[in-house]
């Protein structure tokens, strides 16, 4: 009796087998301006801890940023924590690495590892470095390190998934200052010249960088205007307001050829610890007993309203 061969492994492109599988639904999201709230305090209160743990922490970078990731992780990215490798998910890029800190506690909080290995940050053998590593780190898209790289991989992935024919974004957050890197503005005017309409940049504009303030040190002003000469959409917003946040991702044209977009979110250094909003030395620092509870303490209080750098 012949043996019926087995049926050869099928070669069908990639995105037509994708194409042909019924989209998996992303997670839940909550957009509860309470909810969100809760969430941005949460990371600005995680990386207080998790410095004191590493014995320094980058707080005002990270505290700049604190609503710009809850809005996304909570209230926008297709993403499955299950699954952190599923084809259609949205990538994301912290280009601004150094802000790290802030993004684990929310990568733990929504399931893509258990919390509490967070208590070995920086530790001898730990995952959890000053910067990600997505080797090690579920959930991480991007290992970086030295500034002005992340915009590159960006255009990078957008192409990629095209070439996939996949409808995710790839979402690449920017600090002002690596902005200075001219690597930066090779790959701003790659992705107009690709139409790269997956691909938004968001910039954590708030005025500083480590060696004092963004115009005095290499101007990028007018912001969106650049972005927009090098062929992008660009918009600008309150970085701090989840109403605005959200209203801008919710206003991204769908994710095919397209111009790709920019989000400038104007932004506190530092924002809500008063000794740290506006102030240029705590890039990096550690807090001692006594300030680490009076900060703990102001963070539990809520948010004063922002005072903007250009009414310093």
């Amino acid at each position: 009796m012949t043996e019926t061969p087995e049926a050869p492994e099928s070669r069908e492109p990639p995105e037509t087998a994708a194409a042909a599988m019924p989209p998996r639904a992303p997670r839940d999201h909550n957009r509860a301006p309470g909810f969100l709230s809760d969430r941005a305090r949460f990371i600005r209160k995680e990386t207080v801890r998790l410095s004191r743990i590493a014995g320094a922490g980058h707080y005002s970078s990270t505290f700049s940023a604190a609503e710009l990731f809850a809005a996304l992780y909570y209230g926008h990215l297709r993403i499955d924590p299950a699954d952190p490798a599923w084809p259609d998910r949205d990538r994301f890029v912290l280009s601004k690495g150094h802000a790290a800190i802030g993004l684990y506690p929310v990568l733990g909080d929504l399931g893509y590892f258990d919390p509490a290995l967070l208590d070995s940050h920086t530790r001898f053998g730990s995952a959890f470095g000053d910067h990600p590593d997505m080797k090690k780190i579920r959930g991480i898209d991007f290992s970086s390190g030295s500034l002005g790289h992340g915009l590159s991989v960006g255009v990078g992935m957008a192409l990629a998934l095209r070439v996939q024919r996949r409808g995710a974004r790839v979402f690449v957050m920017l600090g002002d200052g690596e902005l200075a890197e001219g690597q930066i503005w090779e790959a701003a005017m790659a992705a107009a010249h690709f139409r790269l309409g997956a691909l938004v940049a968001i910039v954590d504009r708030n005025g500083l960088c480590i060696d004092g303030h963004t115009e005095e040190v290499m101007a990028v002003e007018p912001l969106a205007e650049r972005f927009a000469g090098f062929g992008w959409q660009a918009s600008r917003i309150d970085g701090h307001d989840f109403g605005a946040i959200l209203g801008a991702l919710d206003a991204l044209p769908p994710p095919g050829e397209g111009p790709p977009q920019a989000i400038i979110a104007d932004t506190v250094k530092g924002r809500g610890v008063a000794m740290m909003e506006g102030a240029l030395n705590w890039h990096v620092g550690n807090l001692s007993d006594a300030d680490y509870d009076a900060v703990m303490a102001e963070l539990d209080a809520g948010l004063r309203p922002p005072v903007w750098e250009h009414e310093r």
